[in-house]
């Protein structure tokens, strides 16, 4: 017989300026609670920070080309912008799962 050793649930005390960052989330519909919250953004920091050189180096190039479109005139509305770039985020969300 496995004896299975559980760890007991973290508990934070966050100061108002956090909870509130926390409760603007919440109330975007976009997460299931604080805890959600939490995990997704310490997951977004992971990823930012274990980012390969190779990576970053393209996301700059990426960032530069939309300054050369900017300059260009080639620019898109807010809400297509905004439908984009949720899209990017969901599909980046069903990666990490």
């Amino acid at each position: 017989m496995e004896a299975r050793m559980e760890k007991a649930a973290m508990h934070l005390d966050v100061p108002p300026d956090l909870e509130n960052l926390i409760n603007k989330r919440l109330s975007s519909g976009g997460y299931a609670d604080a805890e959600d919250v939490v995990r997704r953004a310490l997951e977004a920091q992971d990823a930012e920070e274990s980012r390969p050189d190779e990576e970053l180096r393209a996301l700059s190039a990426h960032i530069e080309e939309g300054y050369r479109q900017v300059e260009r005139g080639e620019l898109i509305d807010g809400a297509q912008a905004r439908r984009e770039i949720q899209a990017m985020k969901d599909d980046w969300r069903s990666s990490r799962r």
